[in-house]
């Protein structure tokens, strides 16, 4: 297996998109200098044909798994089978990919919402498959937790260097601000935004405002990511957060 150098190539599957985006912009401000990317219209991940041919051609030594279809709860809810097939196949293509073409490490992206809907706090990761899951989300869950199965037991299986890191609740440029298909964050900023503009007297927050949660700044995470990239090798999967929750009410305020 070779290290990670400045000279390693480096694809990042997702470069557009929060996650993606960000990891990118890192990798250029720490001179890493041939970083691989393409665009859904030059490479549908969902395709395995074409996936594979990418992987064979480009030979990428390190794989950033930062590409998904993602939402917030109303996407989640209204297009399940999309997020279900979407998720599944994107990671099975990239992974089994990466596999066959040598890759030395991939790092694949889940998400808090693979952990059960009344897990205990703070969220542990041995708590994973040990209740049910969200409901409104549990088709992108399990798409999710498909892929880190698939990381840990090509490990066992092929001796590959596959690991999977959970981020929290995540915010920071190139986030998507949808009506509809975005996070709290920035549909709470948009709210906000288009009320101010409107001169309406007030907004309307969905729900009670009880329910916590806990948000990372994108750029802090892209720099966990590159750091365990570059030290990290254990097949259990591993939490990225900040420890500390905010109430939706609070947030709102």
């Amino acid at each position: 297996m070779s290290s990670l150098t400045k000279t390693s190539k480096i694809y990042v599957a997702g470069h557009k998109g929060l996650v993606g985006s960000s990891i990118v912009k890192l990798l250029n401000a720490e001179g890493y200098k041939r970083i691989v990317v393409r665009t859904k219209d030059e490479l549908d991940l969902r395709i395995q044909s074409d996936v594979r041919h990418f992987f064979l051609e480009e030979r990428p030594e390190f794989v950033f798994v930062a590409a998904a279809r993602v939402g917030g709860i109303y996407a989640n809810n209204h297009y399940r089978a999309q997020f279900l097939y979407d998720n599944l196949m994107i990671a099975a293509n990239i992974i089994h990919s990466a596999y066959e073409s040598g890759c030395s490490k991939l790092l694949y992206l889940g998400s808090s919402c693979i952990y059960p809907k009344n897990a205990k706090q703070p969220i542990k990761e041995k708590y994973l498959l040990q209740g049910i899951l969200e409901e409104t989300n549990e088709p992108y869950a399990l798409a999710k937790i498909a892929g880190l199965k698939l990381c840990e037991n090509f490990n066992r299986q092929y001796g590959t260097k596959f690991i999977a890191a959970m981020p929290t609740n995540l915010y920071g440029i190139n986030d998507n601000f949808h009506p509809e298909n975005s996070h709290v964050l920035p549909a709470l900023i948009r709210k906000f935004h288009f009320a101010k503009i409107s001169n309406e007297p007030s907004v309307t927050i969905w729900g009670t405002g009880a329910p916590l949660r806990e948000f990372l700044y994108v750029d802090d995470l892209a720099e966990a990511l590159l750091h365990l990239m570059s030290k990290y090798e254990s097949n259990k999967i591993i939490n990225i957060g900040t420890g500390e929750d905010i109430s939706i009410k609070e947030l709102a305020h």
